[in-house]
């Protein structure tokens, strides 16, 4: 058997089982050490591949996928630098359980620390931000039961609680070049398409004696549920139904996907009203949190002044608790925890909950939202973005948020009127790094994207829309161009005492013209001056197939000054509502 042949062989039967295992998808970034993965994934009938030569925004596209998705994207680069260049995309996805294959093209041990071209060390390359990592064995016609066994392990690893990345990193030694005329090449796996391993999903479950401790912990009389980001579609109805059992208000972070139900329990503009005295005042007795912590920092500083409150976290990740408060940490799957506390509410006679409860959460709530909805509406304000779209989205389409002070917003202002989209972000690690790429990634399972960013994210990241020009991708980029880092107005270096080095260090305006990054890549461009045009230039967008650019003019210290008068007007409303039920 030739050296191209073994190659050929052992290659096709790792792709082949990629498939087998699940992957659809594989993001490339063109290299030569590769080009035996490459030759032959692109040749493999049933895989779809998409290519990028910059590897950062290729790795948040990848990532953009797997999160649509929810199953694993392969991502594959030559030696050297270029799998550093992975490095922001596989942190997000270890931080945001996103499961990621990345596979990286190596030396062989023989070209490795003796001054070769284009060798680093790839050993362990992006550290315990991988779930796991291996070193594959160099091409052997006599492995492919092992290769096969490497495609299905890393499917699997990738998709176990809590999903991940994993990496694995090929040596190949000279010829590189496959042979795809031999058609066997993704032969001798199992028969009717089977993968080599079965690895079924496993749920981690509570014990019975725990169980029974915590259906005594939610039979409180004042208790709150709360949903932080997390990706099952399931959660949502389950968490409400235990809402309808404990009688417990469901705070419900944007990134949930929960605040699509329009049910009595739901509470979604906690974010306004905790910032006030409510914070103070609104004392449970018990707390369940389902997966991450919140994004609203008001709501972290109410769970961190509680005392005496028993706060039980599920969350498949682990241990995520910021404030060090919680009382119960319990790594397993939030949905099964549901359905085991239903299942005992369903044993037993109804407990009567505490109404005054539930209704003054959802009086502060109601009457917050009208605030929200209705304060300086005609404002080139920045909350008023997701004003807007509270009205313009439909339930089919993704809303794709970048971090710092769109997330923020969305937080605050987005409480949609007529059924949610699906909303995601990249709140792994909150980076403002790869969120144009990694929308675009997302955009592929949607057949209506909007992404809103700010103006330094999406400079950041315009490399990224590269693949919307190669594809014909379909989005929508609203880009909040305030000339800097708006969030940074919010915190204490920009107060008067400190404005010396403010502009330089943390405003930094970069002055930049986007309508010619548009035309650069094919983009349509437009800018809203008011509210009004902004309707008009977003419904074109929308019928427009391709990308789409809007820009959103505003001023940092208008916006800034807006924000603290829209919540000083919550925490007025709120007091009032305190008064009444003689908390304040």
């Amino acid at each position: 058997m030739t050296d191209g042949l073994i190659l050929s062989k052992y290659v096709g039967a790792f792709v082949d089982e990629l498939t087998r295992a699940g992957v659809s998808d594989v993001v490339i970034s063109p290299g030569s050490r590769s080009t035996p993965l490459a030759m032959v994934i692109a040749d493999h009938p049933t895989l779809n591949t998409w290519i990028h030569v910059d590897e950062r925004s290729a790795g948040f596209f990848a990532l953009g996928m797997a999160k649509a998705q929810k199953k694993p994207v392969a991502l594959l680069c030559s030696s050297g630098t270029a799998g550093a260049n992975y490095y922001p995309a596989v942190i997000e996805a270890a931080q945001s359980n996103t499961p990621l294959i990345v596979l990286t093209a190596d030396r062989p041990h023989e070209l490795r620390d003796n001054g070769a071209p284009q060798a680093i060390n790839q050993n362990q390359l992006f550290g315990d931000f991988a779930k796991w990592y291996m070193e594959v064995s160099m091409p052997d016609a006599s492995l492919i039961r092992y290769i096969r066994t490497v495609a299905s392990r890393a499917s699997a690893i990738s998709l176990q609680a809590p999903s991940g990345p994993v990496h694995l990193n090929f040596p190949f030694r000279d010829p590189l070049v496959p042979d795809l005329s031999d058609s066997t090449i993704y032969q001798e796996g199992r028969a009717n398409e089977e993968p080599w391993v079965h690895v079924p999903e496993s749920t981690m479950m509570i014990n019975d004696h725990d169980l029974s401790r915590y259906m005594e912990m939610l039979r409180k009389k004042k208790g709150l549920l709360v949903v932080g980001p997390q990706g099952d579609e399931r959660l949502s109805d389950a968490v409400i139904q235990l809402a309808h059992e404990t009688g417990f208000p469901v705070l419900v972070d944007p990134l949930s996907n929960c605040r699509n139900k329009r049910d009595h329990f739901i509470i979604e503009s906690y974010d306004a009203f905790l910032k006030g005295e409510s914070k103070t005042k609104l004392k449970p007795e018990v707390v369940l949190r389902f997966g991450a912590m919140p994004i609203s920092k008001a709501y972290m500083k109410y769970i961190d002044q509680l005392e005496n409150v028993q706060q039980i976290v599920v969350d498949e990740k682990g241990w995520r608790d910021p404030t060090l408060t919680c009382t119960d940490m319990l790594v397993a799957s939030p949905m099964a925890y549901c359905e085991q506390l239903l299942k005992e509410f369903k044993k037993e006679p109804k407990v009567e909950f505490d109404k005054e409860w539930l209704e003054l959460w959802k009086t502060i709530n109601d009457t917050t939202i009208d605030v929200l909805l209705t304060a300086h509406k005609d404002e080139m304000f920045e909350g008023n973005v997701f004003r807007e779209l509270n009205h313009l989205l439909s339930e089919n389409s993704l809303l794709f948020v970048g971090n710092s002070m769109p997330i923020r917003d969305l937080d605050s202002f987005f409480i949609p009127q007529h059924g949610s989209p699906n909303v995601m972000g990249n709140r792994g690690a909150n980076g403002i790094d790869g969120v144009v790429s990694t929308a675009l990634g997302a955009s592929v399972s949607y057949e209506s994207t909007v992404l809103v960013i700010g103006d330094l994210s999406f400079y950041h990241d315009m490399n990224g829309l590269l693949l919307a020009k190669l594809y014909g991708l379909n989005m929508t980029i609203i880009v909040v161009n305030n000339d800097g880092g708006g969030i940074f107005s919010f915190l204490p270096q920009a107060e008067k005492e400190h404005q010396k080095h403010f502009e330089h260090l943390f405003g930094t305006p970069i002055g930049l013209d986007y309508e010619h990054t548009a035309a650069l890549y094919g983009a349509t461009f437009d800018r809203a001056t008011s509210w009004e045009s902004f309707r008009t230039l977003f419904e074109n967008a929308q019928n427009y197939n391709g990308l789409s650019i809007i820009e959103v003019p505003t001023d940092r210290n208008l916006n800034k000054s807006l924000h603290k008068e829209v919540f000083s007007m919550v925490s007025d409303t709120t007091r009032s509502i305190l008064k009444e039920y003689k908390l304040c």
